[in-house]
């Protein structure tokens, strides 16, 4: 067992394919951070199915294809623990115990569960699940007794809840089973919010994301990429070269910003009128393909059975930590012991 300090997070997954927001708002953080401490990197199919129960997609296929993506980025499975949430039962159990001492009032109050089910459409069942998804994700967290959590600045507001589980667990119990974690704040803001390709009916970035189709995946092709920056947007005024841009408001600026070594000198020439969009375009795509390629590399060699028994190593790592957990939860309620 690892003599650092522990840290937990992990990516739904909904999707198969991960996408270049999913890499620099957490992937990159997280691989950052193996260095100094013991990551536990959970691919989240519970989760999942908090939205999509009604219809499920493949989910081990989806949670294989997630997990070789961490591992390609830079995950290193010799520092850190790769695993999917459900090969860990005591994710579970720890979340139907949460479940037990958390109010109804302040689940239905959770800004996100609004958002969530407004998301889900006219008509759509809205599980029980949906609405202890913090609950779920508490368990998740507090099943490590993690130093920290490694997470957005705008995102830090939602862990609170997880802090106020733990604490009403302890308190219902008389125990100090579940220590207080930290917010490990990601202080490179500029790389933490990727815009996606397009922009909204005002001409403003819209963000990255799947339900948006306006993502760049880290497993696209180069020939995808180059086809996908091609159709980017930017700025609606430059329609000739010699027009003045606004590398702010566009997308491909935006990303030469990320991937380009040279790009404050692309931003002053694109804002002078002295470059155009095609050139931009050009640039960003030699730029990207350059950038993914060592990760394209490392993905080429991680087939289902090396992956599988990556993620099987990695959940019994989690369980050593998980098990002994609910060890010390069963003996505060005075439940059986396994």
């Amino acid at each position: 067992m690892s003599d650092k300090k522990r840290i937990l997070s992990g990516m739904r997954a909904t999707n198969p394919r991960l996408h270049l927001g999913n890499y620099e708002g957490a992937l990159r953080n997280w691989v950052r951070l193996q260095g100094e401490f013991k990551v536990y990197c959970m691919v989240a199919d519970y989760h999942a199915l908090t939205t999509m129960a009604e219809m499920p997609p493949d989910l081990a296929r989806n949670s294989m294809e997630v997990a070789k993506d961490f591992v390609a980025a830079g995950i290193d499975p010799d520092q850190s623990s790769v695993f999917v949430q459900s090969m860990v039962p005591e994710h579970a159990e720890l979340h139907l115990v949460f479940s037990m001492v958390t109010g109804l009032g302040k689940l239905e109050r959770v800004p996100t569960f609004k958002e969530k089910k407004d998301d889900l459409g006219e008509g759509r069942m809205v599980s029980y699940g949906l609405l202890g998804y913090p609950v779920l994700q508490a368990a998740d967290i507090l099943l490590y007794k993690p130093f920290g959590v490694p997470v957005g600045k705008d995102q830090a507001p939602h862990l609170e809840l997880s802090r106020e589980v733990g604490r009403s667990f302890n308190a219902a119990f008389g125990v100090d089973v579940f220590p207080e974690f930290k917010d490990i704040i990601d202080e490179d803001e500029s790389r933490s919010k990727v815009p996606g390709l397009d922009a909204d009916d005002q001409g403003v970035l819209r963000k990255m994301s799947k339900s948006y189709d306006n993502c760049i995946y880290l497993t696209d092709s180069p020939d995808e990429i180059a086809s996908k920056i091609k159709g980017a947007f930017t700025t609606p005024t430059k329609m000739r070269k010699a027009d003045p841009g606004v590398p702010e408001g566009c997308a491909v600026c935006q990303y030469l910003r990320l991937y380009s070594s040279d790009w404050q000198r692309q931003w002053e020439e694109d804002r002078a009128g002295e470059r155009g969009c095609m050139q931009n375009k050009a640039d960003l795509t030699e730029a990207l393909n350059e950038f993914l390629r060592p990760f394209r590399e490392r993905r080429s060699d991680l087939d289902d059975a090396s992956m599988g028994a990556i993620l099987k190593r990695g959940a019994e790592e989690a369980r050593d930590i998980a098990a002994q957990t609910m060890r010390e939860v069963r003996a505060a309620m005075h439940l059986m012991p396994l």
